[in-house]
């Protein structure tokens, strides 16, 4: 099983994980889920394994853009799955699915380096 990896290519995280990977030779598949969607079940699995409240990226641009009464209606896993589904590009990258069956959010060398 190859590592998967959740993004948008467009994102400086994203490029820097990517390059990551390339650089340690690490065979990995790449989900735009700007282009292709963010798959409905891959999205119930990171709730599960990380938290809803993690994967919303506040900081964001597209969270900024959201207005006061979308922001606010983000209360549970349920909202924040709507809300993520109809705008990926408010989900926290890169999502990576790892070999072992784990699921990360965000790019940290060591912490990648430790898995593989």
């Amino acid at each position: 099983m190859t590592v998967t990896l959740y993004g948008i290519p467009h994102c400086d995280t994203v490029k820097r994980a990517r390059a990551w990977l390339h650089e340690h030779g690490v065979e990995h598949r790449f989900h735009d889920y700007k282009k292709a969607g963010v798959p409905p079940r891959q999205l119930d699995a990171w709730i599960a394994a990380l938290g809803w409240d993690r994967l919303v990226n506040r900081s964001g641009t597209t969270w900024r853009k959201l207005d006061e009464s979308q922001r606010e209606n983000v209360r549970d896993a349920d909202s924040a799955r709507a809300l993520m589904q109809a705008q990926p590009s408010v989900i926290r990258r890169p999502i990576v699915e790892w070999p072992d069956g784990t699921t990360t959010v965000g790019f940290a060398a060591d912490d990648w380096r430790r898995r593989l």
